[in-house]
């Protein structure tokens, strides 16, 4: 079973760039896809074959959550609860027969670190959730999680030492997230492995330099190490900041 997430940084856009091409290529079981920056009835997609499933940010081309799936889901749920994480359309979970699918796009720190405390407050509640749900079926966690866990997960570690993205608070809650029972998929096949990012700045060339960051991830249940079969960051795919991260289970 093939698994794709993409932080799309706007889906509109990102269709004018060759998501399509791209979508239809890789031909996966599950799309998922974080910052789609629109509102219902803004776009139009015909994905034959597909069920979607969308969670809209109230604030208008603003973050924004959907899911591409062939597999009909049991249940779908938006949000984490009656809590302004909804607003922002951050999270869609889907229920499948044997795992829980859970997409998100996790708040950003900010550049002057103002909302750290919000995002810290985060990841305390999607940890609890994520344990909640793994009681009754192995979580796949998939997204922009707005962090490079490890120095090997940046190109300039030491000088991003305290920036978002790269706390010590924000790679702690990271942790404490894989030592509740969570394993990175992609770690997982390339514990050592360098140079391999998802995010790279829009400045001069950044990206032709492969001066990135590694902050879109698969991270699933313990139970399902097994499970692995194959994790990719395709990174020759343009049409976003990001690029897409692909996850195969057995």
């Amino acid at each position: 079973m093939k698994f794709v997430s993409w932080n799309v940084n706007g889906l509109r856009a990102c269709v004018k760039k060759g998501f399509l091409d791209y979508f239809h290529q890789v031909d996966a079981d599950i799309f998922c896809v974080q910052e789609t920056k629109l509102q219902e009835g803004q776009i139009d997609l015909e994905l034959d074959g597909y069920y979607q499933y969308w969670n809209y940010a109230i604030k208008k081309g603003y973050s924004g959550t959907a899911v591409f799936t062939k597999v009909e889901p049991i249940s779908v749920r938006y949000g984490l609860g009656a809590d302004e994480s909804e607003d922002e359309g951050r999270i869609l979970t889907l229920e499948f027969e044997d795992f829980i699918l859970v997409n998100v796009y996790t708040p950003n720190s900010q550049r002057d670190l103002a909302r750290l405390t919000y995002r810290l407050e985060w990841e305390d509640r999607i940890r609890e959730y994520l344990k909640e749900l793994a009681l009754a079926k192995p979580v796949i966690l998939c997204g922009d999680l707005n962090v490079a866990h490890s120095k090997i997960d940046l190109r300039n570690a030491k000088s991003n030492v305290g920036n978002s993205g790269f706390t010590d608070e924000e790679r702690g809650k990271m942790t404490a997230l894989l030592d509740a029972g969570f394993v990175d998929s992609f770690r997982h096949f390339y514990p050592d492995q360098e140079g391999s990012y998802t995010w790279w700045s829009y400045m001069n060339k950044v990206r032709e330099r492969n001066i990135g960051w590694r902050i879109d991830y698969f991270i699933v249940s313990e139970s399902f190490r097994s499970r692995l079969k194959n994790a990719e960051i395709h990174s020759d795919v343009m049409g976003s900041d990001h690029c897409p991260v692909l996850l195969e289970i057995k």
